[in-house]
This record gives structure tokens, sequence and C-alpha cells, in this order.
């Protein structure tokens, strides 16, 4: 009984029947690991570049526009309309505008304090318009739901309490005088 055991397992392991199966079992992961995070940073990019456009057309209107201080609101409004893909923007997204020394240039604080889901009403973290001829370094932060939130990728980003990442982007630009 014994050897017609191990006579049947020696013929198992001589068997070549499933070792396709085998290779698939252990590639399969890989593959779909990277067909998620493919995905993920594709519209992580998308989003980053509409924002960028968004803030990029905004700073345009406001660059060549009366030469009157910008609001904040309607910063924002010309943000979200430019920024075609970002949902839920006029809830999701801070603005930081600060007027900035050319020659003593010093740029903006180094954390970003993004919107609060759970805050209905959010003061403005500076938001100081320049005057006419003066450098002013606006940033924009817009939070967002990530495609597989329990993928590698979101896991590595930066999350609020919500799970909801960051994405940020900054511009400068000189105010025209009228």
């Amino acid at each position: 009984m014994i050897r017609a055991f191990f006579s049947r397992l020696r013929r198992g392991f001589r068997d070549e029947e499933g070792s396709a199966a085998v290779e698939f079992v252990i590639i399969f992961p890989v593959i779909a690991t990277m067909i998620v995070l493919t995905l993920e940073m594709g519209f992580i990019t998308l989003r980053q570049t509409m924002l960028e456009r968004g803030l990029d057309m905004a700073v345009r209107e406001v660059r060549l526009g009366t030469g009157s201080a910008p609001e904040h609101d309607d910063i924002k409004d010309l943000i979200c309309q430019n920024s075609l893909i970002l949902s839920d923007c006029s809830n999701n997204l801070f603005l930081e505008m600060v007027p900035s020394d050319p020659r003593a240039f010093a740029g903006l604080h180094e954390l970003t304090s993004c919107t609060d889901a759970a805050v209905p009403s959010r003061p403005v973290r500076s938001f100081t318009p320049g005057q006419q001829n003066q450098l002013v370094m606006l940033r924009a932060c817009v939070l967002y739901d990530p495609l597989f939130p329990e993928a590698l990728l979101p896991r590595v980003l930066t999350a609020d309490d919500f799970g909801k990442s960051a994405i940020i982007a900054v511009t400068a630009f000189v105010q025209e005088p009228v």
C-alpha cells in the first residue's frame, strides 16, 4: 500500500498537466496589480493636468483682466469652470494666494491644508490679492476619491480622514496694471 502511494506520487511529480495553471496563478496577481496601478496613475495624472489647466486659465483671466484685485470665489469659480473633470470642485478646492517679493523670494509654506468635508464653512487660510505689478503666488489643492481606494498607490498617497487624496498645483503671476 505504501509502495502504491509513492508510485502514484512519483507519477504526479512527472506529470506536466496543469503546469500552465501554476504559472498563471503566480503571474496573474502581478499583471492585475500593474493594470490597476496604471489606471489609477492615469486618472491621477488626468486630474493633475486638468487642475493645472484650470489654474493657468484662471490666472490668465486675472492677469489680463481689469487690474482690480480678484476675489476668492471668483478665482475658485474660474478654476472649476476650466477644470473639466474635477468632481464637486467648488467644495473640494482650496486656494491660497500670497503676495511675494521677487527680490527676497520666500515661496509658499510647505504644509498645504486642503478642504475638510466635515466642516461646512471653512475659513480661507491666506488669500491676499496682490496690488498692481506685484508678484503673487497661488496654490490650489483639490481632494478626490481614488478609483481603487484599497490598491497600493492610494495607500502610499497622503489622504485625509475620509480617504480622499490631494492634488496640488502652484503658479505665480504678476497682476497687470489698469
